[in-house]
C-alpha cells in the first residue's frame, strides 16, 4: 500500500521528492531519493529546539531565560511575535511559538542567543550528515547568504523523528522538551491533512488518531515530518518536495494529503497490506 502511494507521488508533480516512512519501527518504506539532501525551509528549525533543550539540560539557561528581538531579528511570514507588543519572551515561550507556529522572528532571537554552532554541535552530535540549520530566517537570500535555511534527507529526517519519539533524542528529558513544544504544531496541511484533526486543537486523541509533526514551506519547498499514532500503530514520516522553474504547488499538496490517505488507512486498518 505504501511503496504504491509512494510511487504515485513521486508522479503526482513536476518536483523532486524524498520520501521514507516508517510502521512501528520496522524496515523504512522509501523513495528513489529518500537519501538525497534536500531543502527542508522551516524543518530545520526542530534542530534548534533540540539545541535549546539541551542548554536548559546543562542548566546554561532556564525556561525564563530572556529572550529579547533585536532589530536584526526582524522578518516576515510566519508566527506571532511580530504581531505582539511583548519585546521580550522566556526561552520557554520562545520555543513554544517556535514549535506551535514555526515564529520565524522568535526564530532569529533564539538561534542569536543560543548560537548556530551550538546547533551545528547538537547536529554533529545526532550523527546528523545531511539535515542541519544552515543560517537565520531571511526575507531575502543574497549570493553571499547560504542558499537554504536548513536542508536534511527524508530518511535521515524519518530517523531522527523516530528517535524523538523513541525517547532516544539525547535522552528522554531532551526528547520530552522537544515533543512537547511541537505537540501544538497548527500546520496540518500536508500529510497531515489527511486526518482532519483540529489543526487548533489535537494533543488528544480525535477518531483515534494523534499526530507530532513539524512543516516547512517556502516558495519552492514544501516538507512535512511527523508522527502518527493510529488504532492499528504508529508511523514516522518525512515527504519533502523541491521544485524550481515551475510551481507545482497545487499538485504537490494534493499528493502529499493524498499520502497521508494511504498512511491513514495503513494505520487504521491493518499493517500488513503496507
Amino acid at each position: 500500500m505504501l511503496a504504491g502511494a509512494i510511487a504515485e507521488l513521486e508522479r503526482s508533480a513536476d518536483a523532486t521528492w524524498g520520501v521514507s516512512v516508517s510502521l512501528d519501527g520496522g524496515e523504512p518504506i522509501e523513495g528513489s531519493r529518500a537519501a538525497d539532501e534536500l531543502r527542508t525551509a522551516s524543518v530545520g528549525k526542530l534542530l534548534l529546539l533540540v539545541a535549546a533543550a539541551l542548554e536548559l539540560e546543562a542548566g546554561r539557561m532556564t525556561e525564563d531565560s530572556p529572550i529579547g528581538r533585536a532589530p536584526e531579528d526582524a522578518v516576515a511570514d510566519s508566527g506571532l511575535w511580530q504581531h505582539l507588543r511583548q519585546a521580550e519572551l522566556g526561552l520557554g515561550d520562545a520555543c513554544v511559538l517556535i514549535g506551535t507556529v514555526s515564529d520565524n522572528l522568535a526564530t532569529n532571537a533564539l538561534l542569536r542567543v543560543i548560537g548556530l554552532d551550538r546547533v551545528d554541535a547538537a547536529g554533529r552530535e545526532l550523527g546528523l550528515a545531511d539535515t542541519a540549520l544552515r543560517d537565520r530566517v531571511r526575507d531575502e537570500r543574497g549570493p553571499g547568504d547560504p542558499p537554504a535555511l536548513s536542508t536534511g534527507s527524508a530518511a535521515e529526517l524519518r530517523g531522527l523523528f523516530e528517535r524523538l519519539m523513541r525517547d532516544e533524542l539525547l535522552g528522554p528529558a531532551v526528547s520530552g522538551r522537544v515533543r512537547g513544544w511541537l505537540a501544538n504544531g497548527v500546520d496540518l496541511s500536508m500529510v497531515a491533512s489527511a486526518f482532519n484533526l483540529d489543526p487548533l486543537s489535537h494533543q488528544a486523541p480525535d477518531r483515534g488518531f494523534t499526530v507530532i509533526n513539524k512543516t516547512g514551506t517556502n516558495a519552492d519547498v514544501r516538507a512535512d515530518v511527523g508522527w502518527v499514532r493510529g488504532p492499528a500503530g504508529s508511523a514516522v514520516y518525512a515527504v519533502i518536495a523541491n521544485w524550481r522553474d515551475s510551481d507545482p504547488r497545487d499538485a504537490v499538496i494534493a499528493g502529499m494529503r493524498n499520502f497521508g490517505i494511504a498512511l491513514r488507512d495503513a494505520l487504521a486498518i491493518s499493517r500488513s497490506s503496507a
